[in-house]
């Protein structure tokens, strides 16, 4: 399944030449993430207040296809590409229309936030990240 969100592009997202700046694609990456894990079900506060658990980003390959001007409407995606006991590789895309801007693998790991080291993904988190 893919997670789909918009976003404006506004004068603060881009550089002196009015294109998205490249940091800025992960910007929205992270909301398109963050908005995902909320709709099947796993709220971030709630889980490191609760669990003392969290997803963190450990590594990002990033293709930058065509640039982002100011004003465009963008579609960003997400979807899981593999799961393992301890990570998730989601494909993220951001889109305007038919043209693809950039694409992306995120690798992201569970820590515990006590001891800072990764941890296994609990068996019900697991079950809802296979299953989106």
């Amino acid at each position: 399944m893919t997670f789909r969100i918009e976003a404006r592009v506004y004068y603060e997202d881009t550089d002196a030449g009015g294109i998205v700046y490249y940091a800025n694609y992960l910007k929205f990456m992270e909301r398109a993430r963050t908005e995902w894990l909320r709709k099947i079900g796993i709220e971030s506060e709630k889980m490191m207040a609760e669990r003392r658990l969290c997803f963190v980003v450990a590594k990002v390959e990033i293709a930058y296809k065509r640039p982002a001007r100011l004003d465009d409407l963008l579609t960003i995606e997400a979807s899981v590409d593999t799961l393992s006991a301890t990570r998730m590789r989601l494909r993220q895309n951001v889109t305007r229309g038919d043209d693809m801007i950039a694409e992306a693998f995120v690798d992201i790991a569970m820590i515990n936030l006590d001891s800072g080291r990764g941890t296994k993904i609990p068996d019900d988190l697991a079950t809802l990240l296979a299953c989106a």
